[in-house]
């Protein structure tokens, strides 16, 4: 599938977008081994998170949908978990298959994890290193997916630096832990997202955390709770993009996980000028959310500070395109991280850009772009489908219509995305051929 978007007039309107990626994998996965039965509302019903929920199906767990952002997960306990009949399949989840290596070194069986293309060519070495260092065992493709999980092993605690800051190394660790002898104390080099830290302790495990430092003992048991599901702030990123990008458009994003560490992109967006506010705060569960109320605003180029990266590391599509229509020069450090997602996007928004008539220049860690003013042409998104919503929005402001290339992962994590842009005006079509 492919997108074609022409120059739009984009109107004002409230919106909705769909729930929160990193929190739906979680809630499966953390309920699936409590005890009892967990009810989650505004569960993600894109690819990803479905391929999380039927490969924890195969593997036994019994899942009502009530519809399609209501579940119950009926709690296998940690050690009921059973032998899948296959592999598992992960598609382009790199969240499914790194937790749920951590989730099942310490089961008495093994298993393999497998995906699409894009993530077997994804780097696994960072979540292997600190599992085996727990006693685990597992085998890969030169660090690469498919990825075994050779199962009926002792675990025990580790003291663990992170060499990267990384949400789901921290995470799949943890997960391990739960099935180690002894304490597993983590140092991250920067903060990353905790929901697997909020959302374990919600469920009853005992965890602190000072700073950089997490600790948690082993072999603690879980117990079933309600998880709400907040607005996804990694989607509604788009719509803040495409508001503050219009003539006249303010748009409000309903109920959006502000969480503080994931909020980097909006704190990069206010630096660069963005009239953004945040209103209604309030909480669901153990997650603060909040509506985001954003307008038209004259975007300036900044230097992006790198402290900040792992705070916004999904945004930085939706940061290269502000970039390219701010005035004068953006730069981004520190992002080398961004060369192995979905695909290397440093390279691909650089690409993109260019292409539109955008000048920038890539870094080994990051790249410059030069604000202007984007023309029409044609973008290759290389599957990744933060890359292809960005340049969807972008494609409202273009001076010709903009096509994008290979856009069918979007429904990984926002299905529905064209509808939504479509509801504040956005002249937006999909085709199979171009």
């Amino acid at each position: 599938m492919h997108f074609r978007v022409h120059p739009s007039a984009l109107v004002s309107g409230d919106i909705v977008v769909p729930g929160d990626k990193s929190i739906s994998h979680r809630a499966l996965m953390l309920s699936a081994v409590a005890h009892g039965s967990s009810r989650i509302s505004g569960f993600l019903a894109g690819e990803d998170c479905l391929a999380t929920l039927a490969a924890l199906r195969a593997m036994g767990v019994k899942v009502d949908v009530i519809d399609e952002t209501r579940l119950t997960v009926h709690g296998a306990g940690p050690r009921g978990l059973q032998a899948p009949d296959g592999p598992l399949d992960m598609g382009n989840s790199g969240t499914a298959m790194r937790l749920f290596a951590g989730l099942l070194c310490g089961q008495s069986f093994g298993c393999e994890l497998a995906g699409d293309a894009s993530l077997s060519q994804r780097p696994m070495g960072r979540v292997i290193q600190p599992l085996e260092a727990m006693g685990a065992r597992l085998s890969s493709h030169g660090g690469k997916p498919p990825l075994t999980v050779h199962g009926s092993r002792t675990l025990h605690g580790i003291d663990y630096q992170l060499p990267v800051a990384s949400a789901q190394v921290k995470s799949a660790v943890l997960l391990a832990s739960l099935y180690a002898d002894g304490r597993t104390a983590l140092t991250e080099p920067a903060v990353t997202r905790d929901h697997t830290e909020r959302m374990l302790t919600s469920m009853g495990a005992r965890l602190e955390r000072n700073g950089l430092h997490i600790g948690m003992d082993g072999r603690q048991q879980l117990h079933a709770v309600d998880i709400g599901v907040p607005a996804d702030l990694s989607s509604a990123a788009f719509l803040l993009l495409s508001a503050l990008l219009s003539k006249k458009a303010e748009i409000l994003v309903k109920g959006v996980g502000i969480n503080p560490t994931r909020t980097g992109v909006i704190d990069v967006l206010r630096q660069m000028g963005a009239k953004i506010d945040i209103r209604n705060e309030r909480w669901l569960g153990q997650e603060p959310v909040g509506d985001l109320h954003v307008r038209p605003s004259a975007l300036h180029g900044i230097d992006v500070d790198p402290g900040i990266v792992s705070l916004a590391i999904d945004e930085f599509p939706v940061l290269f395109v502000a970039a390219a229509l701010a005035k004068g020069r953006t730069t981004f450090n520190g992002v080398a991280e961004l060369r192995v997602k979905e695909s290397d996007r440093i390279a691909t928004m650089a690409s993109g850009l260019r292409s539109l008539g955008i000048d920038v220049r890539e870094t080994r860690d990051g790249a410059s772009v030069e604000g202007g003013q984007l023309g029409g042409g044609t973008v290759d998104s290389s599957s990744d489908h933060r890359v292809a919503m960005a340049f969807a929005v972008a494609g409202t402001v273009a001076k010709a219509p903009v096509s994008i290339l290979h856009t069918a992962a979007v429904a990984t994590s926002f299905p529905g995305f064209v509808d939504c842009l479509r509801a504040v005006g956005a002249h937006i079509d999909t085709t199979e051929s171009l």
